[in-house]
């Protein structure tokens, strides 16, 4: 994408009333104003709210949105100029219970309140295969911690990858550390049973890796 192009969705996003961009010292000073009240200051009601992690173009988001109008979705990624186009689907369409902030991952309890979150998705991260990037990787033992303080007690964690590394990483760590797998595929258009929403939904990266053949893996878990 030409730097025209991204400065053109970065002044976009600034129009859109369903996007957020603080800057980093807004998150860590603590004065966050929606911090804990995400429910009746954006989406002014108490529906469940769903974040999808590393959201990219923000179509997960918006899918789950348009399939669950009872519950609030917020799509967070660092890079606004590619959640730009599910932001502008949104507006467009007039969906109203997706909002999309920009932010780093692990700045998440910043922006969240304890219990503030009904569940959480990760689609299709980046697997950080070499060995020192053990941290960057999204469902590590520090990031699920992160995850357990904004979640309700109950919450859900879902994760949909295309990498069976990932996929067998986050099952071992799992396991090894006792939360609780309601649910694990190692390939969901193969082996039927997942839930519905797990195909119903695809990225327009899901569909090149379906047409390389590559399968498409799914965990729904519990942080103990």
């Amino acid at each position: 994408m030409g730097s025209k192009n991204k400065l053109k969705r970065f002044r976009e996003n600034e129009t859109f009333n369903n996007v957020l961009q603080p800057t980093r010292e807004e998150a860590v000073s603590g004065n966050f104003p929606l911090k804990g009240k995400w429910g009746s200051d954006f989406f002014k009601n108490d529906n469940p709210i769903v974040l999808e992690l590393g959201c990219g173009k923000g179509e997960y988001s918006v899918g789950l949105a348009q399939r669950y109008p009872e519950k609030n979705f917020i799509g967070i990624d660092i890079k606004g100029a590619r959640f730009w186009r599910g932001a502008k689907t949104a507006v467009e369409g007039g969906i109203n219970n997706v909002g999309f902030l920009r932010t780093q991952i692990e700045l998440i309890e910043h922006f969240f309140a304890e219990g503030e979150v009904s569940e959480i998705w990760i689609t299709f991260p980046d697997p950080q295969i070499k060995y020192k990037r053990t941290k960057h990787r999204l469902t590590n033992s520090e990031f699920l911690q992160r995850y357990k303080k904004v979640l309700k007690p109950d919450g859900i964690m879902n994760l949909k990858t295309d990498s069976e590394f990932m996929h067998g990483y986050t099952l071992g760590l799992l396991h090894g550390e006792g939360h609780e797998v309601i649910y694990a595929n190692h390939n969901v258009y193969e082996n039927h049973g997942a839930p519905e929403v797990v195909t119903a939904i695809q990225t327009f990266y899901e569909q090149q890796y379906l047409e390389k053949g590559k399968p498409i893996t799914y965990i729904q878990f519990k942080i103990k």
